[in-house]
């Protein structure tokens, strides 16, 4: 793995609210936000202008946030999962059915648009770990 676990944080509609308050009470900065509009994935109108990823720094301290899609809630208490930049495709591979395995997978283990292989899964107690392996360009 390349770095730490970074923590991810799911919002209702208000993740770039929330990242603008981090920002004050950090003192950090907003590094990067792509809303739903903006990548290369069927959206509804409505979904346009919310945040699909965006990340937060200050010193050693990333975050990552999104809002969820249409028609998907996030419960409070439930809405952070820890993100893994993983440094190959068998990397991935390997964690993914490790941590799905007695888990529950969220979101299958794919190639997407954004480049990467990524998988999402909640393990046998409960976390939840979004998976990623940036491919080479």
């Amino acid at each position: 793995m390349k770095h730490q676990a970074v923590p991810y944080l799911s919002f209702n509609g208000n993740a770039r609210q929330a990242l603008e308050f981090y920002k004050e009470v950090f003192e950090g900065e907003i590094t990067g936000i792509m809303t739903f509009g903006e990548a290369d994935f069927p959206t509804p109108p409505e979904a346009d202008n919310l945040v699909m990823h965006a990340r937060f720094e200050k010193g050693n301290l990333t975050l990552m946030a999104s809002d969820s899609f249409p028609g998907q809630t996030v419960e409070i208490g439930g809405n952070v999962s820890l993100m893994l930049e993983m440094e190959s495709e068998e990397q991935v591979d390997t964690l993914y059915a490790r941590l799905s395995e007695n888990g529950k997978v969220l979101m299958e283990l794919q190639d997407t648009f954004w480049g990467a292989r990524y998988g999402c899964v909640q393990d046998s107690f409960g976390v939840k770990w979004d998976l990623n392996y940036t491919k080479p360009q």
